[in-house]
């Protein structure tokens, strides 16, 4: 997953997801491996990830909202942490697009 973050991180600054950008984000907490960082910056390479993460938020916020109503409706409807888990869970989809 640091990966991942790196990416991510790298992302936000505006910086570009080289493989020596990468290596360096991630030698800050752990030794890199290359394949990885190479895999990581071939399967990202095109990838628009602002459109990718407006994507993804999306699913989850309608998890949310739609479990809201049902949860007035309903008094033994799904507690409010399995709401959030199922959004934790749509959430975690997109960590299959970085892997």
């Amino acid at each position: 997953m640091n990966y991942v973050y790196s990416a991510l991180l790298l992302h936000s600054a505006g910086k570009d997801i080289s493989e020596e950008n990468v290596k360096k984000v991630v030698s800050s907490v752990e030794q890199p491996d290359e394949s990885k960082i190479k895999a990581l910056v071939a399967a990202l390479d095109g990838v628009d990830i602002a459109d990718v993460i407006s994507k993804a938020a999306m699913p989850t916020a309608a998890v949310a909202v739609a479990a809201a109503p049902a949860q007035e409706a309903k008094k033994e409807g799904p507690s409010e942490e399995e709401v959030e888990k199922k959004a934790e869970e749509a959430a975690g989809g997109l960590s299959l697009l970085f892997a």
